[in-house]
């Protein structure tokens, strides 16, 4: 079984750009724009694209595990659990 690898996000669905860095909140989650509105889950499949590019995997590595229809997401990635988390720390930090 491949390992996986958890974290929060916070979506801005309607946003004039896609972009996924920085952190909001508290805990921090990391912050994921989209330019689809949060409408019969057009945001959601934006966000696992911009995920899977921000990452450099496939959007079927990505699984949403909870907060489909909130703005606070809870996302489970396969693949190579010590690269994801180097990148997920790149991310927070962008």
């Amino acid at each position: 079984m491949t390992p996986a690898f958890t974290f929060t996000i916070r979506v801005r669905a309607n946003a004039s750009n896609y972009k996924v860095g920085g952190t909001a909140g508290d805990p921090p989650r990391v912050v994921v724009a989209v330019q689809a509105p949060a409408v019969d889950g057009k945001a959601n499949s934006a966000i696992l694209k911009v995920l899977a590019k921000a990452f450099g995997l496939r959007t079927r590595d990505f699984t949403f595990l909870s907060g489909e229809i909130s703005r606070d997401k809870r996302i489970q990635v396969t693949g190579d659990s010590e690269a994801i988390s180097v990148r997920y720390k790149e991310l927070c930090n962008e």
